[in-house]
């Protein structure tokens, strides 16, 4: 009797341990990404008396975020920037930039974003919004930033471990950080362009 019963258990088991398993990988698992800082370009524009728009860099900055490939959902995540890292091929108009007018380093030196969530788009696979908080010159405030991610793999060459290439972009207005000289004049844009460019890590 035991063994009859024993054997009607069994495809009840199999059945309960194929659903666990199942669940499991419907759900997905979140992983920590870490930025590569030889693969991170962080790019920014802005208008120059209407003539041009000047093009920059900051060349350090650093982050890592905790994300699931599989459902796209976003727990934490935070980008830091190195505010006197700023470059604009010009050394003047770096040292402005850096002074009280604008970024304020020696009181500020780090820019930081802080992700809260990541909200994919209906109509692509690979685009989305993320939102979070931007930091800069002692004022935080909500921003969103476009997202592409461009590619999910293994890294072809190296011993790096599975890499995320990821395109992301937001247009700001400086002066709500209380970034506002040459705004008022429109010597200095206050719209700016914010791109980053990274590749990160799965650890």
């Amino acid at each position: 009797m035991k063994t009859i019963f024993h054997d009607a258990l069994q495809p009840i088991r199999f059945c309960l341990g194929f659903l666990v398993v199942a669940s499991s990988l419907t759900k997905g698992q979140p992983a920590d990404w870490t930025i590569d800082p030889e693969h991170f370009s962080i790019a920014f524009e802005a208008q120059h008396i209407g003539f041009q728009s000047q093009l920059g860099f900051f060349l350090e900055g650093s982050g890592s975020f905790r994300y699931d490939p599989q459902t796209k959902a976003l727990s934490s995540g935070r980008v830091e920037i190195q505010a006197d890292s700023i470059f604009t091929n010009h050394e003047d108009r770096d040292d402005h930039l850096t002074s009280r007018d604008f970024l304020s380093t020696r009181r500020n030196p780090i820019i930081a974003f802080d992700a809260t969530r990541f909200t994919p788009a209906s109509d692509a696979d690979n685009r989305g919004t993320l939102t979070g908080n931007l930091s800069m010159l002692g004022e935080t405030h909500p921003v969103e930033l476009a997202v592409v991610i461009n590619k999910q793999a293994r890294y072809p060459f190296g011993h790096r471990q599975e890499t995320l290439g990821i395109s992301a972009q937001t247009t700001i207005l400086r002066s709500r950080w209380g970034m506002d000289y040459g705004v008022a004049n429109d010597m200095v844009g206050d719209e700016v362009v914010l791109r980053f460019e990274f590749e990160a890590i799965r650890q």
